[in-house]
């Protein structure tokens, strides 16, 4: 009788496993600031970084990511950085100081600040934010004063930084994780 028991928890703790697993990969899968396979942060325009490197202090420092999706780097000039990881993009930069500049560069980059999320409609100061690790629909509402006496609260809805079609808006959940340069659009009731 123990064993049955026993057996029984087992599978129903690894059930709910992976369900929480498959709905975290979609998630991650459902937004292109982040990786297919895996959730490596992609810098996006506006995101501002540290590059490093070590031995060279005249080639490092602090960088942002321009509209275009590019960093004017010292020596190499600029270097494509929207959509890639951090470590894509030391690849990138330790490639362009090879073989002209420096023999064996190595390269180490920081996100200082990331861009900011948006959130619009009925909220009591709408606006762009500084973008925090973790930041729920919730928090982004709190920031931006809460809501106004005329919003939706029910039927809130977020458009992904990456997104540009006009179709892109999901629902959003008060537990929705937003990410930076996403929107927030918060209804108007008419009632």
């Amino acid at each position: 009788m123990k064993n049955m028991l026993v057996k029984r928890l087992f599978y129903i703790n690894r059930s709910v496993v992976i369900v929480l697993l498959c709905g975290l990969v979609s998630l991650v899968d459902a937004h292109p600031a982040f990786s297919q396979t895996d959730n490596s942060f992609r810098l996006g325009a506006g995101d501002r970084i540290r590059v490093t490197v070590f031995g060279h202090e005249d080639l490092s420092g602090e960088f942002e990511v321009d509209g275009t999706g590019r960093v004017s780097l010292p020596l190499i000039r600029s270097v494509p950085a929207k959509g890639l990881t951090l470590a894509e993009l030391e690849q990138a930069i330790t490639e362009r100081l090879t073989p002209d500049f420096l023999k064996d560069p190595r390269v180490s980059i920081d996100v200082l600040n990331y861009r900011p999320f948006y959130i619009i409609g009925e909220v009591n100061e709408p606006g762009s934010y500084p973008y925090v690790n973790g930041m729920t629909v919730w928090n982004a509402v709190a920031m931006a004063g809460g809501f106004s006496y005329r919003a939706k609260k029910s039927e809130v809805e977020i458009k992904r930084g990456g997104d540009t079609a006009q179709t892109a808006w999901q629902d959003a959940s008060p537990d929705t994780v937003v990410f930076p340069g996403d929107v927030i659009r918060v209804p108007e009731r008419f009632f």
